[in-house]
């Protein structure tokens, strides 16, 4: 099985927990497609585009449950990161853990997390 990550605010997560599916955020809507991370690449994404943010959630994903909707495409420094085309079914993930803030202001990955 391989992970996928999706850093969420907590309020929209759990808002797309009531709702029965993730449709996505702003940026996944303006984008066209739900962004995601690989394991190795879930930190550095969070420093990039969620600095400073707290009520963070690291969703974990399995990828192979999101079919042929799931493309790898190139970002624009060529690195190869998962896009899902359409809604994220609740029943592909495998848990949502904490992303708090650290006091040096880098967010602090789940324990069990290995990039």
């Amino acid at each position: 099985m391989t992970l996928i990550y999706k850093i969420c605010p907590e309020p929209l997560w759990r808002a797309a927990e009531a709702a029965g599916r993730f449709t996505g955020s702003g940026v996944d809507h303006a984008d066209g497609f739900i962004h995601f991370s690989t394991a190795a690449q879930v930190a550095e994404t969070a420093r990039r585009h969620f600095a400073g943010q707290r009520d963070l959630l690291l969703v974990a994903v399995e990828a192979e449950a999101l079919g042929s909707g799931l493309r790898h495409e190139p970002s624009r420094g060529g690195a190869l990161f998962p896009h899902l085309y359409g809604d994220l079914a609740l029943g592909a993930v495998r848990s949502v853990a904490a992303l708090p803030l650290g006091a040096n202001g880098v967010h602090i990955l789940p324990t069990d997390f290995a990039a």
